[in-house]
């Protein structure tokens, strides 16, 4: 595997990328915009629909409550190695 740097360029890849598909589908269209077919594709009809939104917030929120308890969880075991680091040592 790489070093850090090569991790880090990666790392800020992935998240740049992301950060630019979310700015598109996020984006707003103009008034005057048509597109060439009359029919709407897969991400019109998923990505704009309420419901797509309902169910993303939803999931959104079970994530940051998972990851609020990984990180109380993941602070009291590193707590308790560093009091048995400091009783053993």
């Amino acid at each position: 595997m790489g070093g850090w740097r090569s991790k880090f360029v990666l790392l800020l890849i992935v998240y740049f990328l992301g950060f630019a598909t979310a700015i598109y589908f996020l984006a707003p269209v103009s008034e005057d915009y048509t597109a060439d077919s009359g029919q709407k594709g897969f991400a019109d009809s998923v990505f704009k629909s309420n419901d797509f939104a309902t169910s993303l917030n939803t999931s959104l929120h079970k994530c940051v409550d998972f990851t609020k308890v990984a990180a109380k969880d993941l602070c009291g075991f590193i707590k308790e190695k560093v009091s048995e680091t400091k009783s053993s040592g």
